[in-house]
């Protein structure tokens, strides 16, 4: 088969080509470089840097694809409330433009990777039938972005399915990215002798899903005889950590003193998130097979050898928002003292106007 992916030199992606790759399928795929690495394109697969919005360049490239996965996005929640024109640019129009070149090209099948973020603050565990209903513009894009592969896919044609993998880690996860990837983000921080930084209490909870077992059920979902018009959950429904937990399970296996920096709750960020895996069980035979705690391990093994590095703010903030969290050596004058950046600030949580600072996103503060 010959196999389109975006997003090939990201996390996600070039795994998949991994995986396509040891069944002997061609693989072809594209990446922007926002946030993608070359390093990680497989051996074998033919890359070629393009944006999914360019529609002539998606239409160019996949010609005679049979499957198009199309895992390319900006997958930067928290800092979609304070770029939601980027974040969408990157999720829905980019989804619009290789669904045309999809289109033009009479694909037989469309791979779409969604997120969690579409469900919002449903009811847990998330259920495929549930009805969306995102809490930020991250999520708010995925969701329009189905629409329109379900909405295309009946009008010109193509089969189509939907993934929702959530909350992914494991090798080649990028970590430097200040804006997303929690347990990336505290490994980087612990192996640099730093504490992790916790927003609000620790209390969120979520289940992680190692990349791998992604992957499995992604390669169903793209050839699968039959199987079209579905929305799978993709990742564990066991395992639901808070933060904190997560936090302490990292420095115990790096032997670091754990004594986090706490601070201010993110905007619209979701307290409770896990999805059932019913579905995925049931018609794709999906069964985990690597744990929280052996994937932890597996991606410290992997940054320690690549080494810590710092972190990028390379990303534009459209939002000049009163939203906005202390950064160290900001807390000075405030009456009465604040310790805000050690503990949540009860008193200037508001913000005061010592701690009124537009940072670069949510994720980025004391990163």
């Amino acid at each position: 088969m010959k196999i389109f992916i975006s997003g090939l030199a990201g996390f996600l992606g070039s795994h998949l080509a991994d995986a396509h790759l040891a069944r002997g399928d061609q693989v072809q795929g594209c990446d922007n470089l926002i946030t993608g690495d070359r390093a990680n394109v497989p051996e074998g697969a033919c890359f070629k840097p393009a944006d999914c919005a360019d529609v002539a360049r998606m239409t160019e490239m996949t010609v005679g694809a049979d499957v198009i996965y199309h895992c390319a996005a900006v997958a930067t929640e928290g800092l979609s409330v304070f770029s939601p024109a980027m974040v969408g640019q990157h999720t829905y129009q980019s989804t619009a433009g290789l669904l045309a070149a999809a289109a033009t090209n009479t694909v037989a099948r469309f791979v779409f990777c969604s997120s969690m973020a579409r469900y919002g603050a449903g009811p847990i565990p998330f259920r495929e039938d549930q009805d969306p209903d995102p809490e930020d513009p991250y999520g708010i894009a995925k969701v329009a972005a189905e629409a329109l592969v379900r909405n295309m896919g009946e009008t010109h044609g193509f089969e189509w399915n939907i993934a929702v993998p959530h909350n992914v880690i494991g090798p080649r996860q990028r970590y430097d990215d200040p804006y997303r990837n929690v347990a990336a983000i505290m490994i980087n921080r612990m192996l640099q002798g730093r504490q992790p930084v916790i927003y609000g209490d620790g209390g969120q909870k979520r289940c992680f899903s190692f990349v791998q077992d992604c992957v499995d059920p992604l390669v169903r979902l793209g050839t699968q005889h039959g199987l079209t018009g579905e929305v799978f959950n993709i990742g564990p429904d066991d395992e639901f950590v808070t933060i904190l937990e997560l936090a302490t399970t990292v420095a115990d296996l790096l032997g670091f003193d754990l004594d986090p920096i706490y601070a201010s709750a993110r905007p619209r960020e979701v307290r409770y998130a896990t999805c059932s895996a019913d579905k995925a069980r049931l018609l794709l035979g999906y069964r985990p097979k690597t744990g929280l705690r052996e994937g932890l391990q597996s991606m410290v093994d992997w940054i320690r050898t690549q080494g810590p590095r710092p972190f990028r703010y390379d990303l534009p903030i459209e939002v000049q928002s009163p939203l906005g969290f202390p950064r160290p050596g900001a807390i000075t004058s405030c009456s009465p003292p604040c310790t805000g950046y050690r503990v949540p600030c009860t008193v200037h949580r508001a913000p005061c106007t010592v701690h009124r600072f537009f940072v670069t996103s949510p994720t980025a503060v004391l990163s």
